[in-house]
């Protein structure tokens, strides 16, 4: 596990699964505002990178545990269809994104027999 201490970045968790005509991507980013999200698409990879900040308002002398992650995060998704980019969606409730990218239709070629 990828702690964000001395500028490591770490990866939350992320589930990806299909239905007949989308790919959705549901990424486990609690505490976090919209505005601090990153969300891009670039060909058939998902990429979802942000920074979560520690906004606990006491000072800490020190931890006695420390699970929760904190700084630079990022996680990238090899999307196994192509999708529709113009008909991507994201919406951020109760800690999870949620990216719903829509398949691309396929042209099925029809064949016809060729005359001589």
């Amino acid at each position: 596990m990828n702690v964000s201490h001395q500028g490591k970045v770490w990866r939350p968790s992320t589930d990806v699964y299909e239905t007949d005509g989308e790919i959705v991507v549901r990424v486990e980013i609690a505490g976090m505002n919209e505005n601090d999200l990153n969300v891009e698409l670039i060909g058939r990879t998902l990429i979802v990178s942000g920074h979560r900040q520690d906004q606990a308002g006491r000072t800490k002398l020190a931890y006695q545990r420390m699970e929760i992650l904190y700084g630079e995060f990022r996680t990238e998704v090899h999307l196994p269809w192509s999708v529709n980019a113009a008909g991507v969606d994201a919406t951020y409730h109760n800690g999870l994104l949620t990216v719903v990218l829509p398949k691309a239709n396929t042209l099925r070629v029809p064949i016809s027999e060729a005359t001589d």
